[in-house]
C-alpha cells in the first residue's frame, strides 16, 4: 500500500495561497502572490527534486489541478525531473464540478472521498502525492489520510490569504520525523499524522516535583 504524502508550502501565519506567481490564485483580492519565488535557492530545489523522484501519482485539488495543467503540459525536455514525473505518472483531481480533464493521464473523482483515495492509496506503487491544494489536504487530514506531511514555512508573513489550519480545524498531533533549513531560511519539516492531541498540565507536574 502507498503512502499518501503532502507537501505545503506556507508562510509563517499560515497562507498556503498564490505561493507561484502573482495571478496564481487571487482569490478575495489576494495581492501577494508570488511570495515563495525568492526563496528558491539550490537547497530549495534539492528537496522538490527528492520529493518528485518518490511519486507514484498525483492527487490534486481542482484548483491546483487547473493550475499544473495550464503549466507542465508543455515543459517536454525529458531531463527534467518534475515535468517528466507530473507528465508521465497517473494524475486524479478531487472535484464536484469538473467532468473532463485535458491533461493525459488525468482521472476526476467525484465519488466518496474517502473510499476513492483508500483506493488510490492500496493501488499506487511509491507515493500518492498531494502537491499544494490546502482545502483538500486539509480534507485528507481530517479522514485520518495523510501519512506525511512535508510543511515548507517561508521567513514571510503576509497577514492575508487563505490558511492552511484556519479557526475550526480539527484538532490533530502530528509526529516529526525530520527536517532542514535551506541557505534562504525556508524550514523543511516533516510529520507524520499521529492521531488526536495528548493534554496535561504544568501545574500538575509542578505539584508532583513539589
Amino acid at each position: 500500500m502507498g503512502k499518501l504524502v503532502s507537501t505545503l508550502f506556507v508562510t509563517l501565519d499560515g497562507v498556503y495561497q498564490g505561493p507561484g506567481g502573482p495571478e496564481e490564485d487571487t482569490r478575495g483580492g489576494f495581492e501577494h502572490g508570488g511570495w515563495s519565488f525568492v526563496y528558491g535557492d539550490e537547497d530549495f530545489g534539492r528537496f522538490v527534486v527528492e520529493v518528485f523522484d518518490r511519486s507514484g501519482a498525483y492527487l490534486l485539488g481542482r484548483r491546483t489541478y487547473d493550475i499544473f495543467a495550464g503549466y507542465w503540459p508543455d515543459r517536454t525536455d525529458p531531463a527534467d525531473p518534475i515535468a517528466s514525473k507530473l507528465n508521465a505518472l497517473p494524475k486524479y483531481v478531487a472535484s464536484s464540478t469538473l467532468t473532463e480533464a485535458s491533461w493525459s493521464g488525468t482521472t476526476v473523482l467525484g465519488g466518496d472521498l474517502a473510499k476513492e483515495v483508500t483506493d488510490l492509496k492500496e493501488r499506487t506503487e511509491g507515493e500518492l502525492q498531494v502537491h499544494g491544494s490546502g482545502a483538500l489536504v486539509r480534507s485528507l487530514l481530517a479522514l485520518g489520510l495523510v501519512d506525511t506531511l512535508h510543511l515548507v514555512t517561508f521567513p514571510v508573513v503576509l497577514g492575508s490569504g487563505l490558511r492552511l489550519f484556519p479557526e475550526g480545524t480539527e484538532p490533530m498531533a502530528f509526529r516529526h520525523t525530520g527536517g532542514r533549513v535551506t541557505g534562504t531560511g525556508v524550514s523543511i519539516q516533516s510529520y507524520d499524522l499521529a492521531g488526536r492531541p495528548t493534554y496535561g498540565s504544568y501545574a500538575d507536574a509542578d505539584a508532583e516535583d513539589a
